[in-house]
């Protein structure tokens, strides 16, 4: 595969589901360049290969969930719930597709695995250290740790839009 496929777009196509890390159908068919349903079909004439931690099914409820989310038309496009693969199911998909595209793309997906692995340790890793340096300080640093611990936990919220709106848009 000549063209690369940047490591920031691998990881947003990542999705937690159901406590797994996982990546559906139509993205895995766009990236491998085949139709959604010929790497279902692939997956279907292997069930032996995809064990339930490996691949599941969406539910109807979580399907709707997903199209809501995505802004998906009620109307068009699939109408059967997506397929999740796990890390272990993208690493089995390599058995059952053989292009060579196929190979990098899994390739270049592990990594993306790892990186976002290396990521959420790295956040772990720092958080266990602030609260083992703020059991050594007395309660002068109490505020200073308090505020890095609200720092580290919780996600920035949008903000409000400042400036001058025109009344006309």
């Amino acid at each position: 595969m000549n063209d690369v496929i940047p490591l920031k777009n691998l990881m947003n196509k990542i999705v937690f589901l159901r406590g797994y890390k996982v990546m559906l159908d139509s993205d895995l068919a766009e990236l491998y360049g085949v139709e959604t349903k010929r790497l279902t079909e692939q997956v279907k004439r292997n069930p032996e290969r995809f064990p339930k931690d490996f691949m599941y099914q969406l539910t109807n409820k979580e399907f709707t969930i997903l199209k809501s989310q995505f802004a998906t038309s009620s109307w068009g496009g699939r109408r059967y719930p997506p397929y999740a693969f796990t890390e272990q199911g993208i690493a089995m998909l390599s058995s059952v597709l053989h292009s060579k595209r196929a190979i990098n793309v899994n390739i270049a997906i592990m990594r993306a695995f790892v990186k976002l692995r290396k990521l959420l340790l790295t956040n772990k890793e720092l958080n266990s250290k602030l609260q083992e340096i703020e059991s050594k300080y007395d309660k002068q640093f109490r505020i200073v740790f308090e505020v890095l611990q609200q720092l580290v936990e919780t996600p920035d919220k949008p903000r409000k839009e400042i400036g001058f709106k025109n009344k006309e848009s």
